[in-house]
C-alpha cells in the first residue's frame, strides 16, 4: 500500500500515510484495512471509503470460503493432511519472524523491553485479559513519553506533487460524528439480532457474532494480536476448532490475498459447519463467513470516519504517540504468546500445565517432540532468517516437504 500509494500514485505524502497508520494502529480491529478505509475516505469522502474498504477484503473473503469449503470436504484425505503437515511448522516460522522483525524496530530502550517481557508474562502465565494488557501498556507508554528520543518526521520522498497535500483541509464534517456512531452501531448489531430471532439466542451464530463482535472492539496490534485473543477462546472455551486447524487457518490466510485476520473466517466457518443446528452444514458455515466479516469489518468504518475528522488535531501529541508505542511494545510480547501457544501444540503431540498459585504454565511433554515437524519448522527458519524469503515460497516448500515425508512413511 506504501509504495502504490506513495512513491508511485502520489496520491498522498508520506507524512500523511505515516499518521494514518499510526492513528490506524492505535484503533482496535484489523489496521490495514482501517488504513483502506482511512486513505479512501480521504480520497473520495464516505463513497470512496465504503469502496476501499470492502474491496480490500472482498477477494480474501471469497477465496477463505472456498478453501474452507474444500478444507470440510477434503481435509481428511492423504494429500491434505499431508501438506497441512508441512504447513504448520511453515507458518509458525513466520510468527517467530515477525516477533523478531517488530521487536528489532520497535523495542529501543529498557522499559520498551520490559512492555513487551511483562506482556508476554501476563498473557502466557498469568492469563491476564489482553484488553488489560493493552490499556496498561499504553498508560505505561504516555507517562514514560519524556524517556523517548525525540520522533523525528519521515522525510517525503521526492518526485510529483501529491494529490492529496499536507496542509490540505479534510473533508467531511465534524457534526456528522454522533450521526455515523448512531447508524453504524445499529447496522453492526443488526444481523446478530436477526440471527438469533431466526435460529435463536443459543444458537452458534449468536454465540460467534457476540465473540467476533467483541474482538473487534478490544484486539490492538493487528493481525497477530488478534489471534493470540481468538487462539485459546476459539480453541479452549468454544471448541470451534483445534490448535493444529488454527494453524491450518493462519496458513490459508497467510496463502491468499487480503488481510491477515481472514483466518478469522476460517474459525467462524468451521465453528459453524459442526454445530449447524436446524441448517445444513455448508450453509451455516457461509452465514457465519459473512457474519464474521460483517461484524468484524463494520466497526473500522465507524472508527475511520467518526474519528478521522479530528486527527490533523492529534497529529503534534506526544502523550499519544507514547500511548501508541506503549501498545506496540506490548503487542511484540502478544504475538511471542501467540508463537509459544502454536509452538507447543506443533512441535509437539502432548502438553501438561503446570500450576502454582496464579501462574499457570502450558508445557510441551518433550519425549513426544514431532521430529518431522521440528525439521520442517528448521528448514522454514533458515529459508526465512537467512535466505529471507517471502511467505508464499516459504509455505510451498513446506507443503512440498510434507508431501514427501508422508510419501516416504
Amino acid at each position: 500500500m506504501h509504495r502504490e500509494i506513495v512513491d508511485e500514485r502520489r496520491w498522498v505524502s508520506e507524512r500523511r500515510f505515516s499518521h494514518a497508520l499510526s492513528y490506524c494502529t492505535l484503533l482496535p480491529g484489523p489496521e490495514a484495512q482501517q488504513l483502506a478505509v482511512y486513505l479512501g475516505w480521504l480520497l473520495n469522502g464516505l463513497r470512496g471509503s465504503l469502496i476501499a474498504g470492502w474491496l480490500f477484503v472482498l477477494p480474501g473473503f471469497v477465496a477463505m470460503l472456498m478453501l474452507s469449503l474444500v478444507y470440510v470436504r477434503f481435509g481428511d484425505t492423504e494429500l491434505v493432511s499431508a501438506l497441512f503437515v508441512g504447513l504448520a511448522p511453515a507458518v509458525l516460522a513466520v510468527v517467530v519472524q515477525a516477533v523478531w522483525r517488530l521487536g528489532r524496530r520497535t523495542l529501543r530502550a529498557w522499559w520498551q523491553v520490559g512492555i513487551a517481557v511483562a506482556a508476554f508474562l501476563s498473557l502466557y502465565t498469568l492469563q491476564v485479559p489482553f484488553p488489560v494488557v493493552i490499556v496498561v501498556a499504553g498508560l505505561m507508554g504516555a507517562l514514560a513519553v519524556h524517556a523517548l528520543p525525540p520522533v523525528e518526521e519521515p522525510a517525503d520522498i521526492d518526485g510529483p506533487t501529491v494529490l492529496i497535500a499536507d496542509d490540505e483541509e479534510l473533508p467531511g464534517a465534524r457534526h456528522h460524528t454522533v450521526a455515523i456512531v448512531l447508524v453504524g452501531a445499529v447496522l453492526w448489531v443488526l444481523p446478530v439480532v436477526a440471527a438469533g430471532i431466526a435460529f435463536g439466542r443459543d444458537s452458534v451464530l449468536v454465540e460467534q457474532g457476540r465473540f467476533f463482535g467483541t474482538t473487534a472492539l478490544v484486539t490492538f496490534g493487528g493481525a497477530y494480536a488478534v489471534l493470540s485473543f481468538v487462539a485459546q477462546r476459539a480453541v479452549e472455551v468454544y471448541a470451534w476448532v483445534t490448535p493444529a486447524e488454527m494453524l491450518k487457518g493462519l496458513a490459508l490466510a497467510e496463502s491468499t490475498p487480503g488481510p491477515l485476520v481472514m483466518v478469522l473466517q476460517f474459525v467462524a466457518f468451521l465453528g459453524a459447519y459442526r454445530n449447524p443446528g436446524p441448517m445444513e452444514s455448508w450453509v451455516a458455515g457461509v452465514i457465519a463467513s459473512v457474519l464474521l466479516c460483517w461484524v468484524l469489518f463494520v466497526p473500522s468504518f465507524v472508527f475511520v470516519l467518526a474519528g478521522a475528522p479530528y486527527l490533523e488535531r492529534l497529529r503534534h501529541s506526544v502523550r499519544l504517540r507514547g500511548a501508541l508505542t506503549g501498545i506496540t511494545c506490548a503487542v511484540v510480547g502478544v504475538i511471542a504468546n501467540l508463537g509459544v501457544f502454536f509452538a507447543v501444540s506443533t512441535l509437539f503431540r502432548r502438553q501438561t500445565v503446570g500450576v502454582a498459585g496464579p501462574v499457570q504454565v502450558t508445557w510441551p511433554v518433550w519425549d513426544s517432540l514431532d521430529l518431522r515437524a521440528a525439521a520442517i519448522f528448521a528448514v522454514a527458519c533458515v529459508l526465512v532468517f537467512w535466505r529471507r524469503w517471502g511467505v508464499l515460497p516459504v509455505l510451498g516448500v513446506g507443503c512440498l516437504i510434507g508431501v514427501v515425508l508422508d510419501l516416504a512413511g
